[in-house]
């Protein structure tokens, strides 16, 4: 197991040099007093860990994490301190382990211990993440080949936010003062940008975890992030493209539209419900219905009744509040002269929009009344 020991004090750095080289199994490839050095060398060494001091003056220790672990992501960190505060930080960062100086021999004992069970249970390799897909819509998911989709779990809901806020804005710079508004608008900004590099670390770490080749950069001279998904598959990117490569609805690709109206399993980041998001909410949803009513208009015009009002109750089901699907359903009852069913789809519109305190649309009001006046002529007996 190859580690890189990065401390600004000298006497800390030789003790650990010493001790960890007692310790079967570690290979020492690099030690650090200037963390600005050890950035620069991790990509090229590429160790399994790095001991880090966790509160060096040149660079904080949080932020030295993280730009190690985007040049290195498979890399492990265990932080180093003498203050029981930075221990406590570096637990909840969800590091591998923390050690305390003065550092005893025992304890780094068992924290070798644990990394190299980390490395038997999670080797180094290639990911082979070009199939692996990112599920947006209704619930935040990941899903591997042959397996059902998982939903992601994250440390905290700050981390989940901010992967979802990064993924949102893929391969755009996203600034450090946007996400400190977004996250975190009381905090100085000093505890803020902590607050920043921590969870940013927890999002790598759990990237890691669930083997998601989705790399975040961070661009110092910029003072932001880029998050880079071209290596993973994303369902409302595959969605949207679908849907303009099907165009009109003809009968040789009626199976792909029926299936594309079916993939929509919900509303873009529904269960998270970000107020960030709802623009691309609303974007998705007006694509969705839309492709819903020209599915419903050829299925009615080519006579098949009966999926036809599939795709309306569909639309119904999902969208409550949507009048057309009241409409459509009225009208296809109509042509079966099921004359109950469409007083119960009236009754439930009539409803639904008491609940919004507003009447229906004119034009359904309007066709109601003469359907309703046309079935009671037909009732009459003839003079």
């Amino acid at each position: 197991m190859k580690a890189m020991l990065v401390d600004d004090e000298r006497l800390a750095l030789m003790q650990l040099d010493k001790l960890l080289k007692e310790i079967p199994g570690i290979e020492i490839i690099g030690t650090y007093l200037e963390p600005s050095q050890a950035i620069e060398a991790v990509g090229t060494l590429q160790p399994d860990v790095v001991f880090l001091d966790i509160h060096m003056p040149e660079i904080y220790g949080l932020k030295a994490a993280e730009l190690m672990q985007e040049a290195c992501p498979s890399v492990e960190i265990v932080f180093v301190t003498a203050y029981d505060e930075y221990a406590v930080q570096a637990f909840e960062l969800n590091a591998l382990d923390y050690v305390m100086k003065p550092i005893q021999r025992e304890r780094l004992v068992r924290t070798v211990q644990r990394l190299q069970q980390s490395l038997v249970d999670n080797p180094k390799q290639a990911v082979q993440s070009s199939s692996l897909l990112i599920r947006c819509l209704q619930t935040m998911q990941i899903e591997l080949p042959g397996n059902e989709p998982v939903t992601l779990k994250w440390r905290t809901a700050k981390a989940q936010e901010l992967f979802a806020f990064l993924l949102h804005h893929r391969g755009q710079l996203v600034r450090k003062g946007d996400l400190f508004e977004m996250l975190w608008p009381d905090f100085p900004l000093e505890k803020a940008t902590t607050h920043l590099y921590t969870t940013i670390y927890q999002v790598r770490q759990d990237l890691k975890r669930m083997g998601a080749d989705i790399e975040i950069r961070s661009l110092s001279i910029k003072e932001g992030y880029v998050l880079d998904a071209s290596r993973v598959r994303i369902d409302v990117e595959e969605w949207e493209q679908a849907l303009r490569r099907l165009g009109v609805v003809t009968a040789d690709n009626l199976h792909e539209q029926q299936q594309l109206v079916d993939r929509y399993s919900g509303d873009y980041l529904a269960d998270c419900d970000y107020l960030w998001a709802e623009n691309e909410r609303q974007r998705l949803r007006t694509l969705w219905l839309q492709q819903v009513l020209l599915l419903g208009d050829y299925y009615t015009r080519q006579g098949m009744i009966s999926e036809a009002m599939r795709v309306y109750h569909r639309m119904q089901q999902q969208y409550p509040y949507y009048e057309e699907s009241y409409f459509a359903l009225m009208q296809l009852y109509s042509i079966l002269n099921e004359r109950t069913a469409v007083e119960e789809q009236y009754k439930q519109l009539t409803s639904i929009m008491q609940e919004l305190d507003v009447l229906p649309n004119e034009k359904i009001v309007i066709w109601y009344e003469q359907w309703k006046g046309f079935g009671a002529s037909l009732a009459r007996p003839a003079q």
